[in-house]
């Protein structure tokens, strides 16, 4: 037998493999993403639009608000484009860890009545919120285009940040939706909770119209980027629209320990969502 063969028999045997262990989880989580995104906008008028005007809307209050009202801006032009960016990528922090959460104890029957690994009713309402992000991210896009933005060479790492953040999010999911399977109250505790992190991070406003009042507000600033909610979206901002006006955790810090906190902490969820949902998946079926 010559060498091509043996690695062709071993690249088909280790392709079966994972055929065997995942092809089942995967079929059962395309089916669950196609009904989850269909059933998100089930009886609206608009459906699938929804995605988008959400996010408008809560951008047209907080832009006339914070940015009118108040004064809460940067002074740029690509300001409005890095409110709309910074409110779309929220939302799918809230959308995976709001849906996410429920997931569990609304697919209970299902899960009593067909064997499939339980994670996978978590992201697939994660996939969910990734397609709302992608469709949101569309409509940023052509807010940029009118409003002049020049796209640099940066662009390129987005993809890493809305990683990093879908991860985060993912984490929070699989630490709630285990939570709420035992207690109920863990959905209120979330709405609080949410709420104090959008208005705890520079989303609807500046980074910088905090760091420009100094003292300890700016170093206030610089804790809200070791939160890897604030420091991703930061990170996407700066790479998609503006480099030249986004503090970053790359260019307010110099030590490579401090910028690395961002990213320990997001492994640090995983690894914790991760292990607080496996150790007690098996047990959802009689909580619920």
């Amino acid at each position: 037998m010559s060498e091509s063969t043996v690695k062709t028999e071993s690249h088909t045997s280790l392709g079966e493999r994972l055929h065997q262990r995942y092809g089942y989880a995967m079929t059962v989580l395309r089916g669950l993403v196609k009904t989850d995104f269909k059933m998100r906008y089930q009886g609206s008028f608009l459906g699938v639009a929804w995605s988008v005007l959400k996010p408008l809307m809560l951008f047209v209050v907080m832009y006339v608000v914070f940015a009118k009202f108040l004064r809460m801006s940067d002074g740029t032009p690509t300001y409005p484009v890095v409110l709309l960016l910074g409110i779309s990528s929220w939302q799918l922090v809230t959308e995976t860890v709001g849906i996410g959460l429920r997931s569990i104890v609304d697919r209970g029957d299902l899960l009593r009545k067909v064997h499939f690994p339980n994670y996978i009713v978590v992201v697939s309402a994660s996939i969910g919120s990734l397609i709302s992000l992608a469709i949101n991210y569309v409509v940023v896009l052509i807010f940029a285009l009118f409003s002049h933005v020049h796209f640099t060479w940066r662009v390129l790492l987005v993809p890493f940040n809305v990683l990093e953040l879908y991860v985060v999010s993912l984490s929070l999911a699989l630490i709630f939706a285990t939570m709420y399977a035992y207690f109920r109250d863990i959905s209120h505790i979330w709405e609080v909770l949410q709420q104090i992190i959008f208005y705890g991070m520079p989303i609807i406003y500046p980074l910088s119209y905090v760091v420009d009042r100094g003292g300890m507000y700016a170093d206030l600033a610089k804790l809200e980027l070791l939160n890897p909610l604030a420091q991703s979206i930061q990170d996407i901002r700066h790479n998609l629209i503006a480099p030249e006006t986004q503090p970053t955790i790359w260019n307010t810090f110099h030590a490579w320990w401090i910028k690395a906190i961002p990213f320990v902490i997001t492994v640090a969820l995983l690894w914790f969502g991760i292990y607080i949902f496996r150790r007690n998946s098996r047990k959802f079926a009689e909580v619920m």
